[in-house]
């Protein structure tokens, strides 16, 4: 698809609607439920941006490879992505408990029945600092909620390299 006739609005599929996360080689891969991220530019690419904590099975997986995708559904696979987002790829198969088949691209894994996959090559990654919060903007309980018992996100910046848009 042509990057530049691409339209969207980000803050309402990632927030509302949810996507997937995944990464790895056909052989080995991992898939997420995520709602945070960004779409935007900078360095004059197309980016996104997605935030993974170190202690989720797939943050090894964009560690190691040098592609992710995120992918989109319709309200139909909710209950997929709720699998997806509760159950750990470390202990079990967890795509075999869900409607989803996993699409194997040449930069990267979807799954057929997404209505949209964003390729995106790994450009940038930094890890989050809970020093650099305002907690003037953000009070301290949900800061608690986040990272009280949790350990802080890696944010990763991928260039958009591809758009694979079935809607």
């Amino acid at each position: 698809m042509d990057l530049k006739s691409f339209n969207l609005a980000p803050l309402h599929i990632l927030d509302k609607e949810w996507a997937l996360l995944t990464a790895g080689k056909k052989d080995k891969f991992n898939t997420m439920t995520i709602s945070w991220g960004g779409l935007g530019t900078i360095w004059n690419k197309p980016v996104a941006t997605i935030y993974v904590r170190p202690n989720r099975y797939t943050y090894q997986f964009i560690e190691d490879n040098e592609y992710f995708t995120i992918s989109f559904y319709n309200e139909g696979y909710r209950r997929d992505l709720g699998i997806l987002g509760s159950k750990s790829g470390r202990s079990l198969d967890k795509i075999s408990l869900t409607n989803l088949t996993p699409k194997f691209l040449s930069n990267g894994i979807s799954f057929n029945e997404a209505k949209l996959t964003i390729v995106c090559k790994k450009i940038y990654f930094q890890d989050l600092d809970i020093n650099n919060i305002n907690l003037d903007n953000i009070p301290q309980k949900e800061v608690d909620r986040f990272y009280k018992e949790e350990p802080m996100h890696r944010m990763y910046m991928g260039e958009v390299i591809d758009i694979i848009d079935n809607r």
